[in-house]
């Protein structure tokens, strides 16, 4: 999927759509890339003279690209966060970085509540990992909240 692809699988727009783009591999796993160009928002501040992707970032990056591997029950849904755990960064992201993204589903729970592990690579050598949780909520529910 591409950007505009991926818009009808998340509801992320504008500066927040992070990914480049993203594949369902099989049923459970996905691969997905961010092409870092040193023109993104996220890195005038972070930090100066010495641009970084921050840690968060790099997490939701991969939770963006995890969305392709339930496309189908989020296209009439909204995933929201419901959890972090385990996130580690073992290695600097810049720019002119490709980070490539390899998530896979864990579990799945009552078929609302959807377990993912992530992890980002730059040059094959492992930048960040983390296992993410989502909760899945009726469009219509989303919109209330």
């Amino acid at each position: 999927m591409n950007k505009e692809e991926l818009k009808n699988v998340i509801p992320h727009r504008n500066s927040m759509l992070l990914i480049d783009e993203a594949t369902k591999t099989s049923e459970t796993t996905c691969e997905g890339k961010k092409y870092i160009t040193g023109n993104e928002w996220f890195l005038d501040g972070h930090f100066p003279g010495n641009p970084v992707v921050p840690g968060v970032i790099l997490c939701e990056m991969m939770a963006q690209a995890s969305s392709v591997i339930i496309a189908e029950v989020s296209a009439v849904s909204t995933p929201y966060f419901t959890g972090i755990e385990k996130a580690k960064f073992k290695n600097k992201v810049l720019p002119g970085d490709t980070l490539a993204i390899k998530c896979e589903l864990t579990d799945v729970r009552r078929e609302k509540f959807y377990f993912i592990t992530g992890k980002g690579y730059v040059n094959g050598k492992l930048a960040v990992s983390a296992e993410f949780s989502f909760a899945l909520l009726p469009r219509e529910s989303a919109q209330e909240t």
